[in-house]
């Protein structure tokens, strides 16, 4: 399929935006190589997306590549160079970062979790082994003049908004398993459809996910969760069954029916939680990979703490506290960094904090501790907490909404009379050491303990009735 005016237009902005490819052009073709534009960078200028990272491909191999790339770049990165890739970065103020791979093959065998890496001789034939089409183009830089190449017919797949692999999917799939996450991935970021031998695919294949490393499965899986359309990806993942292998516990929740039955399912719900929370994310400053986790991740819990009650219905006690666990332990299974666990694990556990307290007014101190006990997760709490309302019933809805405006309204009011954010006792552990006269020792903490929960009760104390009360508690130790 030719380039429209418009196709060849937007090739022409991406080499006009991108010197750095021209430049690289005249390199590799002076140096007897080849060079081409390939992959996201063509299917994004394509689709009126430019960005400054590009890929090439190269018959140089990766010695020749950085010999090449030796004199034009300020920084390079021969990290990837087994896997044939070698990178660099050029300029400062408007960096441009690229990544050269020579063409080639990778083929996983059964069990294996990496891929054995074969070069290959052709661009045609480094196209093949792509995951899509749309990422299989090209922009052959060192012929006389750029030259777009699309022997898989992805312009074709671009403008049907249709994922398809070049090669048949049982053979793409096999040859590296993350693409069938992939699929998903990209079906959520470019709100594409994947074809149905791809999908059929993906079902029948899904249990090979099980060979790449569980490093490769989160970074794919937060690509997906920071897309545009999580949705979208993640009924993909459970729809194929996919996820039974990658992040089980949200197909569990599709057979686990809502305490409020008015949700069509658990699944269903959290889906719309996710969905709501990313509507809200501008009050924690933008996309929040930790607000989607905890959103996608705060009903977890249900189906090991479901119960039926006598007479009809369903509840679900203390599953905040049992999802904690669960979405712990799955992160840290995916290999996620350890704040990022710590902190969507507390935000499960407290998603329910504020139903705790009713429809009555809260006191200051149980503003208090709920500001003390979410600490720097307080804003993403309150986009979380908003996000959980799903009613469809209006009245309710505005209730809840209304109370917890109450709640945010009471917190900035309290933190104008108190340093809530930084809520400390009236006394540091040095006064309680010399008030007490004793030596640094577990005893210390247990008295900042008890001092904190005065604060919290009471409010700030001032010195003199703290070292009181301070004293008090102590005779009254023994």
């Amino acid at each position: 399929m030719p380039l429209s005016a418009a196709q060849s237009l937007a090739m022409g902005e991406l080499l006009r935006v991108a010197p750095a490819a021209s430049d690289l052009a005249e390199r590799f073709g002076n140096a007897g190589f080849k060079l081409a534009l390939v992959g996201g960078s063509v299917r994004d200028a394509l689709l009126g997306r430019l960005s400054a990272d590009l890929d090439f491909a190269t018959d140089a191999k990766p010695a020749q590549t950085r010999a090449t790339l030796d004199k034009w770049a300020d920084a390079i990165w021969e990290t990837g160079a087994a896997f044939g890739t070698i990178a660099a970065k050029k300029g400062i103020v408007e960096p441009v970062t690229v990544e050269i791979t020579t063409y080639r093959s990778d083929v996983y065998q059964d069990q294996s979790r990496k891929p054995e890496v074969e070069f290959g001789e052709s661009l045609e034939g480094d196209l093949l082994r792509r995951d899509f089409t749309v990422n299989a183009m090209a922009l052959e830089l060192t012929t006389p003049q750029p030259t777009f190449v699309d022997p898989y017919g992805g312009l074709g797949d671009l403008t049907l908004k249709l994922l398809r692999t070049p090669s048949t999917p049982e053979r793409s799939f096999s040859d590296d398993p993350l693409r069938m996450m992939r699929a998903a991935r990209f079906a959520a970021q470019l709100h594409f459809e994947i074809d149905g031998p791809a999908l059929q695919a993906i079902g029948s294949m899904k249990e090979r996910i099980a060979i790449v490393s569980a490093e490769r499965v989160r970074d794919e899986l937060i690509k997906l969760l920071m897309s545009d359309g999580p949705r979208i990806g993640l009924s993909i993942l459970v729809e194929s069954g996919l996820a039974e292998f990658v992040l089980p516990e949200l197909p569990k929740l599709k057979l686990e029916i809502d305490e409020h039955h008015r949700h069509k399912d658990v699944y269903e719900h959290s889906l719309t939680v996710l969905d709501q929370a990313i509507g809200l994310e501008a009050r924690v400053g933008g996309p929040d990979l930790t607000l989607r986790l905890a959103a996608l991740l705060h009903d977890i819990g249900k189906p090991k703490t479901r119960a039926f009650i006598a007479g009809g219905g369903v509840s679900f006690h203390h599953h905040e506290v049992v999802g904690a666990h669960l979405a712990k332990a799955r992160l840290k299974a995916l290999r996620f960094d350890k704040q990022t666990v710590e902190d969507v694990s507390m935000l499960v556990e407290l998603h329910l904090r504020f139903h705790g307290y009713g429809t009555g007014e809260w006191s200051d101190s149980a503003v208090r501790r709920y500001v003390r006990d979410a600490g720097s997760l307080l804003p993403r709490l309150h986009v979380l907490t908003r996000s959980d309302s799903t009613t469809r019933n209006d009245k309710k809805a505005r209730a809840l909404s209304d109370s917890y405006d109450d709640l945010e309204n009471r917190i900035i009011e309290l933190s104008e009379r108190e340093e809530l954010e930084s809520m400390r006792p009236d006394l540091d552990g040095n006064s309680i050491m010399g008030i007490l006269g004793i030596p640094p020792s577990p005893e210390v903490g247990k008295a900042y303990a008890y001092l904190l929960e005065l604060r919290i009760e009471n409010g700030p104390l001032g010195v003199d009735r703290a070292t009181e009360e301070l004293k008090t508690w102590w005779g009254n130790r023994a």
